[in-house]
């Protein structure tokens, strides 16, 4: 299992545009449709990587705890479906009933979002305030697959509450890791 760590994108960023078909909803979104009051956590997932399998019962409990606090959320998959057919949009579809994902999962079939964030594996987290500037950028927590750490989202977690509550975000950012985006 390959590993890959993030790009860490600039803090301070501002939130790419993007409009994009949901695969879970008949509908496409813009950032501008996502954006929450408080911020917006977007996240680049995929149906097959063993480092989402791992942390996707998390991230569902996550957006369920704080989309109802302001915080948009959304999902994008930007992986190659010719070389990955399990990562099409069906399988999306499939995917997101099964894990009980009821934010729009997004797919970036040419690749240029995934791109434009300088997303590098999957998962890969990018929380913006309410001023659509990249606050935090980086890892769900310590666990990964067969490391015996539990997932708990505390880093995360940590972030989205300095978000929402206004904070300073002490903690240090460790960069998320994954399988990479499969790239055409």
């Amino acid at each position: 299992m390959a590993q890959t760590a993030s790009n860490m994108l600039p803090l301070e960023t501002a939130a790419p545009h993007f409009l994009l078909k949901a695969t879970n909803f008949n509908y496409s979104y813009a950032y501008e449709d996502i954006k929450g009051t408080k911020g917006t956590l977007v996240m680049f997932i995929c149906n097959h990587c063993p480092f989402v399998l791992h942390v996707i019962e998390e991230v569902v409990m996550i957006a369920n705890d704080y989309r109802v606090q302001g915080l948009g959320i959304v999902a994008i998959s930007s992986n190659d479906i010719v070389k990955y057919p399990q990562d099409g949009p069906a399988q999306m579809t499939e995917f997101a009933f099964k894990n009980k994902i009821d934010f729009p999962y997004l797919y970036d079939e040419s690749q240029d979002i995934a791109k434009a964030f300088d997303a590098a594996c999957t998962p890969d987290f990018f929380l913006f305030d309410s001023n659509d500037k990249l606050f935090y950028r980086g890892q769900l927590d310590d666990s990964r697959p067969g490391n015996g750490i539990p997932s708990s989202g505390n880093d995360l977690r940590s972030a989205i509450d300095a978000v929402i509550y206004n904070r300073t975000l002490k903690m240090p950012q460790k960069p998320s890791i994954g399988c990479n985006i499969k790239w055409k």
